[in-house]
């Protein structure tokens, strides 16, 4: 006899995935997998042309959750205007820090991100790496920002970077 397993988000329905960001169920399929019959989400990513398949067992495990709600984006934009907190480390370990911050899908986590490698125009010039997470953490943030204030990408970008210029 098949388990029923409780349905956590319907199709249609934006959520967020750690490691990929916005993405919208698509729909709830069967899929056959090692001999057993899987109940998976099918979460497609527009942006990234990508679609991910999440058995419902595992979407609380693996991270997947609703978009945040305006006043837990609150909470991110007051980070944002926060003060930098950048440790005195290597770069190496800072790196990996914050990269375990922006797969963590906590959109917070990523704000702290963006704001300690923020740079105003008369700082010194970011390296490759710290840009490359910048903008990672910049887009992943502003899709998730963009779907809750339902306004575009583009906008998105601007208006945190706005908060973030504030904090400067």
């Amino acid at each position: 006899m098949k388990k029923k397993i409780k349905r956590l988000y319907k199709t249609r329905e934006l959520v967020v995935y750690p490691s990929h960001g916005v993405g919208k169920v698509i729909g709830i399929e069967e899929q056959e997998i090692g001999g057993d019959v899987l109940q998976v989400y099918v979460v497609s990513f527009e942006k990234d042309k990508m679609t991910l398949r999440v058995p419902l067992g595992k979407a609380e495990v693996s991270g997947m959750r609703r978009l945040s709600t305006r006043d837990e984006m609150g909470s991110v934009v007051t980070t944002l205007k926060s003060r930098a907190k950048v440790k005195r480390t290597m770069w190496s370990r800072r790196a990996q820090d914050y990269q375990e911050k922006l797969n963590s899908g906590n959109p917070v986590r990523i704000a702290e991100v963006l704001r300690d490698l923020h740079r105003a125009e008369d700082q010194p010039e970011q390296s490759y790496s710290e840009r490359q997470l910048y903008e990672a953490a910049l887009d992943r943030l502003a899709r998730e920002f963009a779907a809750v204030e339902k306004i575009d990408q583009d906008a998105a970008e601007k208006q945190i970077e706005t908060f973030l210029l504030r904090a400067a």
